[in-house]
């Protein structure tokens, strides 16, 4: 994967950065610490400029988070309403409401969310989906999602253009970083499942 990304970008550049970083937010496991950190390196040897490189990773970064956004939008709340209304919701124990509740939060914490998310691997992609789900304003999902991507596109590069040959250390680094995170983000899950059922059983038999 590696060699296939530093070929493309050997070849196209610019665009060749702008495309991978693009398909990289569409598809999360490709890699944008290393197409970012070997971009900053290449700037070390090549006439290409950090500061076009860092826009070129930005434009690709917002123009996968809208394909996504999209994507979310078609995935609308009343679509997923209509699924938990049938025989999934009741496998799952979820009603209507319950996505309600889960707009309305992302209506109030969305904003914060979509840009802190930009700094969390897997979940600086994948935030977009929600994001159209809920239909956020597209002025507001564009001005976080371009911040945080800018801000996060432009540290990797300044440090790969810094490190120059040791980038792959720094990818390692940031591999153990994802992992991490990963592992958190599962177990968050796993906990907030399990207290989402609970609190739910309790109002459940409260009510009866």
């Amino acid at each position: 994967m590696e060699e296939f990304l530093i070929s493309i970008m050997n070849q196209f550049g610019y665009l060749g950065v702008f495309f991978l970083i693009l398909i990289e937010n569409v598809f999360p496991p490709i890699p944008s610490e290393v197409i970012l950190l070997f971009g900053g390196f290449m700037t070390t040897y090549t006439n290409l400029n950090i500061v076009i490189m860092t826009i070129a990773a930005t434009i690709g970064s917002v123009a996968g988070a809208i394909v996504l956004y999209y994507i979310g939008k078609i995935l609308n709340k009343e679509r997923l309403k209509k699924i938990v209304s049938g025989k999934i919701g009741k496998i799952l124990r979820l009603k209507a409401s319950d996505i309600e509740r889960a707009d309305h939060w992302f209506d109030t914490k969305g904003n914060k969310t979509v840009f802190f998310c930009r700094f969390i691997p897997v979940v600086r992609s994948l935030i977009s989906i929600p994001a159209g789900m809920s239909e956020m304003a597209m002025p507001k999902f564009l001005v976080y999602t371009t911040i945080g991507s800018l801000i996060w596109n432009t540290v990797l590069i300044f440090v790969g253009s810094k490190v120059g040959e040791r980038w792959t250390d720094i990818v390692s680094i940031l591999d153990q970083y994802s992992h991490l995170v990963v592992i958190l983000l599962i177990i968050l899950f796993i906990v907030g499942v399990v207290w989402f059922y609970t609190k739910k059983a309790k109002k459940t038999k409260k009510q009866s």
